[in-house]
Formats: structure tokens, sequence, C-alpha cells
């Protein structure tokens, strides 16, 4: 054979041998393809059926929190671990939407769900920073893993994820993932989606939110603890300039835009302060918490999560009127008593002032330990003489006190400091502005309430619990039992009405005495206020006067079982009052009320007898609107609600008036120029609370001041002194609008002749004429009881045989 055939030979056979090999690689290939085809085909035909349901999507129900707003729509409080605020896709603007497309996935509209070119370029990226320095995820697959996945690394989470995500696009539309996406992710702070974190980092709607503001929102998805721009402003402003950039870039902006953008301002704050609803949501923090107390008596902790609203009966401007009603009231009080010093002394080293920087820290840490009270504003004093202060909030922002401002603090004001009490370099105090002028007061140990209801219906119109609510939530309006003094007076006289007294009833205002006999420990010798008797006083002259002598006279009459059934028919505890065996003292108020309680009381008179209770709710809904509860108050006018038989509220109506016109609460009529306007003054004993309840037809009100731990407001403060400016100051603006309401006619049973009432059951010279007076009246010395009560008829057996058959509540007699 020749060298050449052999030759071919060897060719022809390495050349077969390489096809071979080539061809069982390929076969080999394709049959692994095959298998791992099949393989990928069978995990997602065991997978597929068993991927989630979408419902969670498609029927979204986030976990919204719990909403308190005013009767006229104003939020006042949100509670729940979420922040949400769910918008439809149209609602949100397009500045929004574009950000996050160019900060997350820019070809969301054009990708099946999973960006494969995207998926090139992070592994590309990966590669060549050595790191994992770029992701891949798009907003679908970010949507799954929300939705349904943990944050778990895994191949099968992976898995799971890509099969899930291919799954939401088949079933939703673009728009519909994206409208989940911005209303779902988490964005820091317990915000979650854009509605949400707009209001808590810039503290705005959705709706207004700029290209600026956009990015910087679009930017905290990729790390929400590190991009947020209350934790770190800084990284959050890089990450905003880089979506801006990219947003520029694919052409969502104009260079304009981009330009202005990247030049605005950021200015962080969870709500604007010089809002209306932000200054109500502050205003309204009593109502709101006791609101959202009576929501949770229902629902327990799943409260804060059904996305409830609750629509309370407060309207905004009304609470705004009561809040500053009772701030006022309480610093004019505080203003009329000794400063006390400094908040704080600290140290200030020597020339800080210069360093705007090192300043502004010490200045952060004095504001931090104490905050500001809304208008009273913390400062630190830079210098202090007995002419001049100088002091300063913010670095580099000195202010300077002169003359008339340094009035209320002239005692702490000496040339030679030497006690914490003055005021000096490195005092912490308060100013606020008070008509233009800066005035140095301090934070206010007194406390006050005022809350107002509709007698008609127990609609809790406005209530005010305390000076400041962040320091401390109880509730005074609804929590402080107190001692309602002189203010309980009217429920005594309203059961001496039922017992046969009349308003010209002559009743002794001479000394009282108990023994110790009678009181079973110390004798009992109560005194009038200011130590001023009479000889005696009618009914409706001691009421007037607020007289103690004549209220304890009516009650003893009246008798201590009458009087508690009496005083239970208003809402009142009995427990809550002086026992059987020293209820005289009730006379002066010696129980305990807290001043919502009051009020509904009160609207027994305002309203001709009818009890109504006090509520707030007036209805709750779901996040879709529509009504789960809806209050149905008992009113005036139901003969169902009637405790009070409406000849004695006709005349309690008409004494009560005549406090307000004649008595000691006349500067209420005198001020608001009405003649509808009844009302009481209430001080107890020492001044340790001051009270004032009044009213018109349409409206009750009860203010307080007081301490919380009870001691003396001071020797000549009292209730219409210190509690019904309180009043006057809500009422005045409150009022205008309600037309007055004259005395409607006499109830039938009821006669009229000259000043005086006389009922059926008691006519014209049969009624109790006299109490105490007489020759047989009461003197000191002399035992409660032990004397019989004269009368206009000049016959006191017969008068008191008339009594003893009379008990409209069947039970033992009276004798009077």
């Amino acid at each position: 054979m020749s060298k050449t055939t052999a030759s071919k030979k060897e060719k022809s056979s390495s050349g077969s041998w390489l096809g071979r090999f080539i061809m069982k690689s390929i076969v080999f290939c394709a049959g692994i393809g095959l298998c791992g085809a099949l393989l990928a085909a069978m995990a997602i035909g065991l997978t597929w059926p068993n991927l989630p349901d979408l419902n969670a999507m498609t029927d979204y129900r986030p976990r919204i929190p719990l909403r308190i707003y005013s009767e006229d729509k104003v939020l006042l409080a949100e509670y729940g671990e979420e922040r949400r605020n769910v918008l439809r896709f149209n609602e949100i603007p397009d500045s929004m939407k574009l950000a996050v497309l160019a900060a997350e996935d820019d070809n969301f509209y054009n990708h099946n769900g999973v960006d494969w070119s995207g998926v090139g370029r992070a592994v590309l990226a990966n590669l060549t920073s050595g790191a994992k320095s770029q992701g891949a995820s798009t907003i679908t697959m970010q949507v799954a893993r929300n939705f349904y996945l943990s944050s778990e690394k895994s191949f099968i989470r992976k898995f799971y994820e890509l099969l899930l995500t291919y799954k939401i696009e088949d079933r939703l539309s673009k728009d519909q993932i994206l409208e989940l996406y911005l209303n779902q992710i988490y964005l820091g702070h317990r915000a979650y989606g854009f509605s949400a974190a707009a209001r808590t980092y810039f503290g705005i709607p959705l709706s207004q939110i700029s290209i600026a503001q956009s990015a910087m929102l679009a930017g905290i998805p990729k790390a929400p603890s590190r991009f947020n721009p209350k934790a770190n402003l800084k990284r959050a402003t890089e990450r905003q300039h880089y979506i801006l950039g990219r947003m520029l870039k694919l052409g969502y902006i104009n260079q304009q835009q981009h330009d202005a953008a990247i030049n605005e301002k950021m200015v962080i704050k969870s709500r604007d302060p010089e809002s209306p609803d932000t200054q109500f949501a502050r205003h309204g923090q009593y109502v709101a918490e006791l609101a959202r107390q009576l929501m949770y008596n229902i629902y327990q902790d799943n409260v804060y999560g059904r996305g409830l609203n609750v629509y309370t009966t407060v309207h905004s401007k009304d609470q705004q009127q009561a809040y500053h009603a009772v701030r006022d009231g309480i610093l004019n009080y505080t203003r009329r008593k000794p400063y006390p010093g400094p908040v704080d002394q600290l140290e200030l080293p020597a020339g800080i002032e210069q360093d705007t920087e090192k300043m502004a820290d010490f200045l952060d840490s004095v504001k931090n330990k104490y905050p500001d009270s809304d208008d009273m504003l913390i400062h630190l004093v830079l210098s202090a003489s007995p002419n001049k202060v100088v002091a300063i909030r913010e670095a580099g922002q000195a202010i300077e006190l002169t003359g008339t401002e340094l009035n209320n603090a002239k005692r702490a004001l000496v040339a030679k400091p030497s006690s914490k009490r003055h005021i000096q370099r490195g005092s912490v105090i308060y100013l606020q502005k008070v008509k233009g002028e800066w005035t140095i007061i301090n934070m206010p140990e007194v406390e006050g309430v005022f809350v107002a209801m509709n007698p008609e219906t127990g609609a809790i119109e406005a209530m005010i619990g305390g000076f400041d609510f962040n320091r401390g939530d109880f509730n005074r309006a609804t929590q402080a039992w107190r001692q309602p003094g002189s203010i309980f007076k009217p429920f005594v006289y309203a059961a001496g009405l039922e017992r046969g007294l009349t308003p010209e009833t002559n009743i002794s205002d001479q000394p009282f005495y108990l023994s110790a006999a009678k009181t079973g420990s110390k004798p009992w010798t109560p005194k009038n206020y200011g130590n001023s008797y009479t000889y005696s006083l009618t009914m409706r002259q001691a009421l007037y006067k607020s007289k103690n002598m004549v209220s304890i006279r009516i009650l003893e009459a009246v008798g201590p079982d009458f009087a508690m059934e009496f005083i239970s028919r208003f809402g009142f505890n009995p427990a809550r009052h002086p026992p059987k065996g020293a209820y005289l003292t009730m006379a002066l108020g010696a129980g305990s009320v807290t001043p919502l309680q009051m009020a509904s009381a009160f609207s027994v008179f305002a309203n001709g007898g009818y009890r109504v209770n006090p509520y707030i709710i007036d209805h709750v809904t779901d996040p879709e609107g529509r009504v789960l509860m809806k209050a149905q108050p008992a009113k005036a006018g139901d003969e169902a609600n009637r405790v009070l038989d409406p000849r004695t509220a006709y005349v309690m109506d008409d004494m009560l008036r005549g406090v307000a016109r004649n008595g000691t609460a006349a500067k209420a009529q005198a001020l608001l120029k009405r003649s509808d306007i009844g009302g009481k003054t209430g001080t107890t004993n020492q001044s340790f609370d001051a009270w004032f309840a009044g009213y018109t037809p349409k409206l009750v009100g009860v203010s307080w001041l007081g301490f919380d731990q009870p001691r003396s407001l001071g020797d000549r403060e009292t209730g219409g002194g210190a509690a019904m400016p309180i009043w006057l100051d809500y009422m005045s603006k409150a009022l205008p609008s309600v037309p007055v309401v004259k005395q409607g006619p006499l109830p039938a049973g009821l006669a009229k002749v000259g000043n005086n009432f006389f009922y059926s059951e008691f006519p014209q010279g049969q009624a109790i004429a006299n109490l105490g007076v007489g020759g047989s009246g009461y003197a000191p010395g002399t035992e409660a009881g032990s004397a019989k009560p004269a009368t206009g008829s000049g016959s006191g057996d017969a008068i008191g045989k008339l009594i003893e058959s009379f008990n409209p509540l069947g039970g033992p007699p009276i004798r009077f």
C-alpha cells in the first residue's frame, strides 16, 4: 500500500472519530438539556398549582391604622404599628411613579416580570466589582416578595419568587402591579406606601409632593433604615441626586426641572406645624385618646389594623377654642403667682456662643431635655441683670428682653444671683410672646379642664383634659375625681323644691353647729365664705350669694335618704358622696365628681329635666366608608329619659339664670349680653378647687382649675375668678351664632306669684315659708333638728303633717 493511500485512511479515520465525538456530545448535551427541561417542567408543574392565590392582591386589604377624626373630618390621630393611606393608581402623582421607575425598574412596562437584560447588567457589574453592588429585582418581583415570601436568601425562595412573578404578571395589569407596590412598600418609621411616607417625612399629602421630594422618597426602598431622610439626610440626598439624574437621562424630566429639584431645600417634618389640621391634632389629643380607649374596649388589639375611621362629636373649631381658653386661663393664673425661678441651671462654657456649631449642639441637648409646650419656647440665658436678659434658642440668634418684658420674673433678677431661683447665665427658661412682646414665664403647675356638651343629645362638643397632653395623657375631664364645692348646691336646692320649699322660702343664715355626739367624732362648725352671715335669706338670695348655712339647712330638711336617691337621678354616684352619718357635708360639695359628670348633671337643668348620657363617638366606618356603628343617644324630650319634675327643672333654671344675672356669676350675662344663661360658681374648702358650670338651652360648659395633688390655689382664688374666665373665653366665641332662647311657658301644676313659684300640691299659704327662722330659728350652740321651723301659715304642726303625708317616691316621710 502506498504512503498516500495510508495517509488518506488515517485522515478519514481521525475525521470519523471527531465527528462521532461531536455527535455524541451533542446528543449528550441535548439529553442533559432535555432532562433539565423535563425536570424544570416537572418542578414548575408541581410548584405552579401550589403557588399562593393572588386574592391578597386582587382583594388588597393592608393593615391600615385606626384613625380618629373630628365631626368636620379633620384628622386627630392615627394608632397602629403601620402607617398607611392607600391610594388608587390615578390618585398618585406622575412625579412619584416616574421617580420610582427611575430608581427601581425603568424597563417595568416592557418586560414580563423578569428583566433579563437587567439581570445581565447586574451580573456583569457584580463580577467587575467583586461584590454584590447591583441587584436585578424588578418591581413585580418585589411585590411578590413583599406579599408572600420571606427575605430568606436561598435558591428555593428565589425559584418561588420567579414563578410567582410570572403568575402576577399573568393575572394583573402593569398599572395594578405598580399601584400595589406604591401602596405596600415599607419606607421606614412605620410608614408603608408613599402616601404615608409623604406625611411622615414632609408633613404633606402625596398629591402636593414636588419632583425633588418624589425622588427622595423613591430612594428609600433600597435600604429604608439607611436612606430615609430622618435617619440620614446626607445619604438620602445623595440617593435623591442619583435618582434625579436617572430621571433626566430617561427623559422623565427636563434639564430645568432637574436643576430646580437639585437646588430645592429639603425640610423634614412630620406635619406642617402651622397647618389647621396639625394644630387641631395637637389640640384634640384628649378627644382622640378617649375615642381610642372606647374603641379598644370593643375590638381589643385588633382595633389597630382594621382601618377603622372613628368620627367624633367634636368640631375642630370648638375644640381649638376650648384649647386656648384652658391654656390662657392657666397661664393667667400662673402670671398672678410669684415666679418660682428657672427650669434648670446649667454650666455654660465661657465664649461657647461664639462657636456656632458647639452652641447649636448645646442648645439641641437643652431642647431635647426640656421640650417646648406650644407657644412656650425653651431658651438658654446668656446673661442677666435686673434690667435686661439676653437669651438664645437658635445658635447666632440671641434676643434681648427689657422693660415690661421682665415684669413677670422681676423677683428672680438680681445684681448678684446667689440661688438657682435667680435667673443668670446658664439658666433654662420659658419665653412666651404676648401681644407682640416676649415674656418670661414658668411651666404651670396648676391644671385645668373645660368640657362642653349638647344638653339635648349628650354629644360632647369640646373637651380639654389638661394644660399639655404631652406632659401626660391623664384626662382630668373624665378621670379626675374632685370635690365640687358650691357648684353642687343647685342639686341640693332642687331636692328642697321637690320637698315643699319655694324660691322665696326664708331660711336661716346663722352659724350652724353639730356636736361631737351628732358627728361621732369632732364637732362640725362650717362657715360661710368670708365668715359673713345674715339673719336669714330667701332660697333664691342664698343661691345667688352661694351661702353655705342655707344649703346645710335645706339638705338637713330634705333628709339623707331622699337626698342620696335624688342626686343619683343626675348621674352622681352616691357612693362617692358623704355617707348617711355625714351627709350634711354634701351641702357644701364634699363628695367627688368629674367635670364631665358635672356637665351631664347641669344638662338636666338646661333641657327641662331629661337625663342625657354624654358620648363622644358619632359613628365608625370601615376603610370603604361603610358605617359599622352609629350613636343612638338618649335625647331630651323623650319622656322615658325624664329624671326631674318639669316644674323643678323650670324653677331651677329660673334661679340659675338669676345667678348669672345678679349672683356670683353675674359676669356671664353682663359680658355675653344674653338672658338665657344660667350657671353656678364653685369653690371648695381652702380653695383647693375652682369651678364654674354654665349653660344655655343649647350648650352646657364646665370649667375647673386646681392642682393634681390638691392644695390651695390661693386665699382669694374662687370659681368666679379662676374658673369662670375659661368658660367665658370659650362661650364668647361659641355662642354668638346660637340664638337666645327665652324660658318657655310654665309647666302644668306650677303657678307663679310675683317672683315666687308654687307647686299645685304646695299652693300659696301651704308651702313652707320659713326654715330655721322665727321663734325657733337655729342659733350657735343649738343642735340641728332640736328646733322646729316656723311656717308662713302660722301653723307649724299643720304644715308638718302635710309634708309628712307627701313623699313623691313613696319612701319614709320627711318632716321639715
